[in-house]
Parts: structure tokens; C-alpha cells; sequence
């Protein structure tokens, strides 16, 4: 198991700000506001995670301003832009009823209600509307369905099972 498979990408470290070690975070989490003092992160440098904690936040435009108590010095971060910020499956937004996180979807067997296979969930397109569930078939197909109640009927994530009614005109 990799340390990565309990975390989720909340940002990503894309300058500095000022000389005492802030960055700039190009957010890519649907709750800009869910940072926080004393939240702790990672740096995903690729080899070796860097724990960080949160020791100050500020908003400025579409971009997060964040300190950290393990740097306060310009020098010290600038080596890590470009690195994914990550949060712990722990500290992640709690989900609402219905909701799943996009990497406990991925990988989910996607089968008819009868039990015929469809393939595999393999990506989640985010619309605006509803979600759709990119789904590739053993040919190697693509499948797109919304994420709808006529059309995705149960979501067991214990058994990464996804259970669907294929719509006409979807396949």
C-alpha cells in the first residue's frame, strides 16, 4: 500500500509569497474555504512526503496563501513549487449522504442490474450539472453515464461495485 492511497490532492504549491516561506496554492478542491490553522498537509515531492502544518491562510483572487510552521523562509520552500498539496483522508471534507470520493470510485467494477458487466469505472467528469461516470468496457470502449437516479442505481464502495441501468442511446 502507498502512503498516497489515504490522501487527497488539495492544491497544487504553484509560487512563493513574500520571503517568510509562504506559497501560493492553486487550489483544486471544491471547498477553497476548507483551509484552516493547525490543518495538517503533505508535499508530494515525488519522493519523500513532507508533513506540513497550516499556520496561516489568506485568499488573494482564485489563489490560497499558506503558511506553514515548518517554513519560514523563502529559501527553505521554493525548492518544493510545483508539488501537490495533499490532505489526509482524515482531515478531508466529511461527505454529505450519496457522496463519494472520486478516488474510492475509481477502479469499481460497473455492471447492469441483472449483473451483466459493463467494465470499469476508470474516471469521474465533473460538469456542472451532474457528474458522469467515465466507465471502459473489456473492448476497450468508453462508456459516459450521468450521474442520475435512472441511470446510476447503487454505489457500494466496501465492494467497489457500481450497479447501473444503461439508458438507450448511451452504448
Amino acid at each position: 500500500m502507498d502512503w498516497r492511497d489515504d490522501m487527497f490532492r488539495v492544491g497544487i504549491y504553484v509560487n512563493t509569497h513574500g520571503v517568510r516561506g509562504e506559497i501560493k496554492l492553486l487550489p483544486t478542491t471544491d471547498d477553497v474555504e476548507r483551509f484552516y490553522k493547525d490543518l495538517p498537509l503533505v508535499l508530494d515531492t515525488g519522493k519523500e512526503p513532507i508533513p506540513v502544518t497550516v499556520s496561516s491562510v489568506k485568499y488573494i483572487k482564485n489563489m490560497v496563501i499558506l503558511g506553514f510552521r515548518e517554513f519560514t523562509d523563502i529559501n527553505a520552500i521554493e525548492r518544493y513549487k510545483g508539488c501537490d498539496v495533499l490532505v489526509s483522508r482524515e482531515h478531508a471534507i466529511p461527505l454529505e449522504e450519496g457522496e463519494y470520493y472520486v478516488s474510492d470510485l475509481i477502479g469499481c467494477a460497473v455492471a447492469e442490474e441483472d449483473g451483466t458487466p459493463v467494465g470499469e469505472l476508470t474516471d469521474v467528469l465533473q460538469t456542472g450539472a451532474n457528474d458522469v461516470y467515465v466507465v471502459t468496457t473489456e473492448a476497450g470502449k468508453e462508456v459516459l453515464l450521468p450521474v442520475i437516479p435512472d441511470c446510476v442505481k447503487q454505489v457500494d464502495i466496501e465492494n467497489k461495485k457500481v450497479t447501473v441501468y444503461l439508458m438507450p442511446g448511451l452504448v
